[in-house]
């Protein structure tokens, strides 16, 4: 495919030069080290980097053109400023692969917790339906049958990767896609260019702090999946522009209720929901509920454990049903058809005689609604004494993100798990020691007790090792953070990690039995090979 620089900016939405020339463009890199011969060269500023000190780099590679902000001369190839390329480089690429998102219906999904999921609920219905669909979530891009990988610790994919995925799906004759979108995505203008026609937001609770300073910006930047419905184009086979929100969340609700210009509905438990569950029924093997609103009632059965996915089965059937026409009866279909999402409360069994799971919870809330899940999986497994098993969490807290949360996770984890593993969670460069102390503050602060009810073992491997062999029969090993991750970030390194993998590792050991190694970390080395490795 080849464009010229030209033609990237006959519908770009912001002022440009009116000079741009007729320079063949065969492709878009925001980095230096990965552009190609022919390809345009979008210099960006980040919070440690500016792409401004590759230009050379990228030209010596072969780089068309450059685009960035600042005043530059000389360069031997056409340079093009404009005032926000990071905002500039969703439309540039939108351009480049013929506008996608124009011929196909794309529903958006954004929230703080259970986006993934909720996603991959939708993306089953689609298939029920018959309707020919692909998805990009934080843990892949499905196009058809082909499976792509979207990453280590990526959140909503970069702006041109997105419209490249966008651009497989039309060429592979899909008619509609489910695109999970984060608070960074929105910020970072990632999916700016993506003409969504349904919206649905999980929740909006306590992250990313550090990201965008308060809640209310945090906020903001989910807001925008639904201001983006109002601009998008008329499309052939037409744009509902529905917003899909949550009732039962008090921290959203209210001001998007407000805030939304289009049309809107809403799913939730309370009464005043427009759908709404009822007879919710829970069980180790799953939820069952009746969906009910004032145009239908269909019985829900899911495979997903916990009460916070009656609301992401709520989420994914209210926009099925009302953005995009789908009966109520095949979305519940496509709900059953579900078995489960990598990394989402995974089982992990070994034939040990307690429970394994891995989940992703790395939120306050997130953790909340894992271990309430839990409990309510070991009220149904009572014995005949009513005496039930206990919930033992691992979990730790990133380096370099919202501080306030490793208190407010350790808090939850000593109110709500019988026994609390602190551990690492990719500490990054600060201080993995600092990180644990303050957890332990948190733990404490709620009569956590160091050496009876929590722990702080340093070493994610040997905290998992830990929490399986206090494991009794019936217990719960709850592990936490990470869930699909395939890396953990120590320093300025991303070490291959997967909770998965170092769960079997570790029931293998425990159990006698063949498993995979225990994956390495650096946390794991004593003290005299650190010296050795110097």
């Amino acid at each position: 495919m080849t464009k010229t620089l030209a033609q990237l900016f006959i519908d770009f939405p912001f002022s440009y030069p009116s000079d741009v020339p007729d320079v063949p463009i065969s492709g878009i890199a925001i980095d230096s080290r990965a552009v190609q011969p022919g390809q345009l060269f979008v210099a960006m500023t980040g919070g440690t980097t500016d792409g401004h000190n590759y230009i050379p780099k990228a030209i010596e590679n072969g780089a068309a053109a450059v685009v960035g902000e600042k005043d530059l001369s000389g360069l031997p190839v056409p340079y093009i400023r404009l005032e926000n390329t990071r905002r500039a480089l969703t439309w540039l690429a939108a351009a480049f692969y013929n506008w996608p998102a124009r011929r196909l219906t794309v529903i958006g999904v954004t929230g703080t917790d259970g986006k993934t999921t909720t996603t991959n609920l939708i993306y089953q219905i689609l298939l029920a339906a018959g309707i020919k669909a692909g998805m990009i979530s934080t843990v892949n891009a499905v196009i058809g049958n082909e499976v792509l990988d979207t990453g280590f610790h990526v959140t909503t994919p970069d702006a041109h990767d997105v419209q490249r995925y966008l651009a497989k799906m039309v060429e592979a004759g899909l008619t509609h896609v489910v695109l999970e979108t984060t608070s960074h995505g929105w910020s970072q203008h990632r999916v700016d260019a993506c003409e969504f026609d349904v919206g649905v937001v999980t929740n909006i609770t306590h992250e990313h702090m550090n990201e965008h300073g308060n809640f209310e910006n945090y906020r903001a930047a989910k807001a925008r999946l639904f201001s983006s419905l109002e601009v998008t184009l008329p499309k052939p086979q037409g744009n509902p522009r529905l917003a899909v929100i949550n009732r039962d969340d008090p921290k959203s609700f209210d001001f998007l209720n407000e805030f939304i210009k289009v049309n809107k509905v809403n799913y939730g438990l309370s009464e005043g929901a427009d759908v709404r569950a009822v007879d919710i029924s829970y069980s180790p093997s799953g939820i069952r509920f009746t969906a009910q609103s004032r145009d239908f009632r269909v019985a829900v059965a899911s495979r997903l454990v916990g009460a916070y996915n009656v609301s992401n089965c709520l989420a994914a059937l209210t926009a099925a049903v009302y953005g995009l026409g789908i009966a109520p009866e095949i979305a519940a279909q496509g709900i059953a058809a579900l078995e489960g999402v990598p990394g989402r409360m995974e089982r992990i069994d070994m034939g040990q005689n307690f429970t394994a799971i891995v989940d992703f919870a790395h939120t306050p809330n997130a953790l909340k609604s894992a271990l309430e899940a839990a409990r309510g999986m070991l009220e149904e497994t009572k014995d005949e004494g009513g005496k039930r098993g206990r919930v033992i969490a691992v979990f730790g807290s990133a380096g370099l993100r919202d501080k306030e949360k490793r208190r407010m996770m350790a808090e939850t984890s000593a109110e709500l798990a019988d026994l609390t593993v602190l551990t690492a969670e990719d500490p990054r460069t600060e201080s993995l020691e600092g990180i644990l102390e303050e957890m332990a503050a948190g733990a404490r602060s709620k009569g956590g007790r160091e050496g009876e009810t929590f722990w702080r073992i340093a070493d994610r491997g040997e905290a998992i090792r830990f929490a399986l062999r206090l494991a009794r029969p019936g217990d719960i090993v709850l592990a936490c953070g990470k869930g699909h991750e395939q890396s953990m970030c120590f320093g300025q390194t991303e070490y291959l990690w997967d909770d998965r993998t170092a769960m079997r590792a570790a029931l293998a050991e425990l159990l006698g039995v063949e498993g995979p190694p225990m994956p390495y970390l650096p946390s794991s080395d004593t003290p005299e090979e650190v010296w050795l490795k110097g």
